[in-house]
């Protein structure tokens, strides 16, 4: 016989998928949590417009680890999963909260950063093709090193064509998700109204991407899971699995 049509799976990870890579999670109670105290007020635009000096200072010394980490046994289960529903006729989208490319390291293709991503930058400039909704650059490295070097106003990173400010290509606390289309939040939505089964890892159902799934999965009454070895609570309607990713999805192929 004909084998069963597979559905769509959506895979929805937060900063704990990460973790195993030496990424430390920026919330909650991890040793290594450097958001603790600081996010809400950083994380912002204002902050931004405010400092930008401070701004980029503090994201750059966020985003140090990012760079040097490399892809764990969860990040590789996820592009081997999404291999195998598109070679059985599913559907497949993975969501990250992330903004590290680990995913991206480990093969993944049907992939949404809904939350942006630390190797891009992008204007500030409202009219210039660099900036949002559509524009974005690559890091600009070298404006990077010469800003750590003597980090003011003056050495900030600027846009190679209009030369106005450059920031971090992620979505900040005071954004919404449609500000730019990279985040591909509409894609998001489509796709979780479609999922037969939805799979959190390392979430803390703290983001507001979050809640709009699982709104959206109440409503079509899809299957939903979270694994995560923490002790958070999930919402209502999610199933918690309490282990690490990393065990689980290498687990589940193999």
């Amino acid at each position: 016989g004909s084998m069963p049509r597979e559905g769509t799976l959506l895979v929805v990870t937060g900063a704990g998928i990460s973790v195993a890579s030496g990424i430390p999670t920026f919330r909650g109670t991890d040793p290594g949590a450097i958001w603790k105290h600081d996010v809400m007020t950083m994380g912002t635009n204002a902050f931004f417009e405010a400092d930008p000096v401070e701004s980029w200072r503090w994201y750059l010394s966020r985003f140090a680890r990012v760079f040097d980490a490399k892809p764990n046994p969860a990040h590789e289960a996820l592009a081997t999963l999404e291999r195998r529903t598109l070679e059985r006729g599913g559907d497949f989208l993975l969501v990250t909260q992330n903004v590290d490319t680990l995913h991206e390291q480990a093969g993944s293709e049907r992939l949404v950063k809904v939350h942006g991503s630390a190797d891009r930058a992008r204007c500030t400039r409202s009219r210039c093709a660099s900036s949002a909704p559509y524009g974005s650059l690559p890091r600009p490295e070298m404006q990077i090193a010469e800003f750590l070097n003597d980090p003011r106003l003056e050495t900030v990173p600027r846009c190679p064509d209009c030369r106005a400010l450059l920031r971090q290509h992620v979505l900040w606390f005071d954004e919404r998700y449609d500000s730019h289309v990279d985040y591909r939040f509409d894609l998001v939505l489509d796709t979780a109204a479609r999922a037969e089964r939805i799979l959190f890892v390392g979430t803390s159902f703290s983001v507001g991407v979050t809640d709009a799934i699982v709104n959206v999965a109440r409503v079509v009454g899809a299957d939903v899971l979270s694994i995560d070895p923490s002790d958070h609570a999930v919402p209502f309607g999610v199933e918690p699995l309490k282990a690490r990713a990393e065990d689980v999805l290498v687990a589940l192929v193999t």
